[in-house]
């Protein structure tokens, strides 16, 4: 793979985004991802997955430079393989722990709350749906992720607000379960996914989807209609004029 490196120690995977400066996303680490994860789910050595980034980003998000110039049929096709992704990491039969080891934004934060768990570096990280500060919407799963874990009340406000928290106001609005410094993140991190790795497999693999199901039947019948959605807004000129404005840098 090129852009996610995965490693298997002690019964625990560590898949690990390595895209350049931002771990920005796009069609192909999408890709790799939803493989890797399909790989991990059959691996019966395999107890646990940690998703971690690479220096200051746990992931920017999507590519938007990248995407300026794909055809809006394109852009559609990209947009499903993504929320497969989230839907997959969200069911996965494994417990997930997400070591955010720097900014989750939009995407990246689908990603983050698709997960078991999400620890958090302190310094200089941000996480939220940023996605309404450039014009852009969201999607029905990724609503429906957030609400699971924050309610609906703050759900609204981080959607509407479209801001980016740090570490600890993140944990008080309940985006993530629990802040520690860069050098510790991964020991803390590993240390939470086997509290959930110790448990019988059979029977947190049942627990954890009946827990999940419920969300899943809120959104599946929706989904299509918010890619749609979505896809129009991205391509009016209002959103166009905001994501041009939008650079990553190399």
């Amino acid at each position: 793979m090129t852009f996610v490196h995965l490693t298997v120690h002690g019964g625990i995977a560590t898949i690990r985004l390595e895209r350049g400066k931002v771990n920005a996303l796009n069609e192909q680490v999408v890709d790799e991802l939803s493989s890797c994860l399909g790989d991990l789910e059959t691996d019966p050595a395999v107890r646990g997955v940690l998703l971690t980034g690479t220096g200051k980003f746990f992931s920017f998000g999507f590519d938007i430079p990248g995407f300026l110039g794909t055809p809006k049929e394109e852009f559609g096709g990209y947009l499903r393989k993504f929320t497969t992704l989230y839907r997959e990491l969200f069911l996965h039969p494994r417990p997930v722990v997400a070591a955010l080891n720097g900014h989750a934004v939009a995407g990246g934060c689908m990603l983050a709350t698709a997960c078991d768990l999400r620890v958090m570096v302190k310094d200089n990280a941000r996480i939220g749906l940023n996605e309404i500060s450039f014009g852009s919407s969201l999607f029905a799963g990724s609503l429906e992720l957030l609400r699971f874990w924050v309610g609906d009340r703050r759900a609204q406000e981080i959607a509407y607000g479209g801001e980016l928290y740090g570490a600890e106001q993140a944990l008080s609005l309940g985006l993530v379960d629990a802040t520690t410094t860069a050098a510790a993140l991964l020991d803390d991190s590993r240390k939470r996914l086997e509290v959930l790795a110790a448990k019988p497999g059979p029977a947190f693999t049942r627990i954890k989807r009946l827990l999940r199901q419920p969300v899943l039947e809120a959104f599946q019948g929706r989904e299509e209609a918010s890619i749609r959605e979505f896809v129009e807004i991205w391509y009016s000129a209002e959103t166009r004029a905001e994501l041009e404005k939008i650079t990553i840098r190399p």
